[in-house]
């Protein structure tokens, strides 16, 4: 009698859905991807010390992993955000000695830069810088400190720009990202002196944009060098200090 075997039963294969691919017509480029970051820095929507999960920046970008990770060395690169092995990446916390020598190196470009605006500004440029001021003071009025600092970083790239010199303007474009993260960890703690501080800094372009209007290169780089150092010394580099803790509260039954 032949004994008839069941048949072995093949084995299933998991059915997967494919991968989602994002639509590559609709992706965003490596400086698309820069400048939303850079954008998102000096609004101080990105404070120091942000956690820049790759994962996450993949996901709001509409991208891969791949595609982020060259922005970030980017960053870091220009000592925006900082990498660290095993930890990944996050916006940097600037040291007070980095953010001194960051006000150094402004007050060595910054000076010659405006010389050449100078030079080469036509009247339209001019009435650019006189907008910016206009929307820093109705930002600042309205207490959008965020918005005011923004433009008026805003301020010094247009000089930069309508100035022509390439290598520079590059070079204070990193500096002002790097001096928005300064700002937010180093401006006072007192709303009052930060408001104060921010109307210093409106009059002091208004008065800078004088000595433009008159084609006045040695005013305006002495206006420029003036209000840098303004800046810099309104910085705290000193935490406050703590509240002493209430005893009665922490020891109490």
């Amino acid at each position: 009698m032949t004994t008839i075997l069941p048949k072995p039963r093949r084995a299933r294969t998991a059915v997967s859905e494919p991968p989602v691919q994002p639509d590559a017509s609709s992706q965003l480029s490596d400086n698309d991807m820069y400048d939303r970051m850079v954008s998102a820095i000096l609004d101080h929507r990105l404070p120091p010390g942000t956690k820049l999960v790759e994962d996450k920046l993949a996901a709001a970008f509409g991208v891969s992993r791949t595609r982020v990770r060259p922005v970030l060395v980017r960053l870091a690169n220009e000592q925006v955000v900082t990498l660290t092995p095993n930890r990944g990446a996050s916006i940097a916390q600037p040291t007070p000695q980095e953010a001194l020598e960051v006000f150094e190196a402004r007050r060595l470009l910054e000076p010659r830069l405006v010389e050449l605006f100078i030079a080469n500004a036509t009247d339209a440029d001019i009435a650019a810088l006189r907008t910016c001021i206009d929307d820093e003071e109705a930002a600042r009025a309205s207490g959008d400190m965020r918005r005011a600092i923004r433009l008026s970083g805003d301020f010094h790239l247009h000089i930069a720009q309508a100035a022509g010199h390439q290598t520079l303007g590059r070079i204070l474009r990193e500096l002002v990202s790097r001096t928005s993260l300064i700002l937010m960890t180093y401006s006072p703690s007192h709303a009052r002196e930060r408001e104060e501080a921010t109307a210093c800094g409106c009059r002091e372009h208004r008065a800078l944009i004088d000595a433009i209007r008159l084609r006045d290169a040695k005013e305006a780089a002495r206006r420029m060098l003036d209000h840098l150092a303004r800046i810099e010394t309104q910085l705290e580099f000193t935490p406050p200090a703590d509240d002493a803790p209430d005893l009665v509260e922490l020891l109490g039954t």
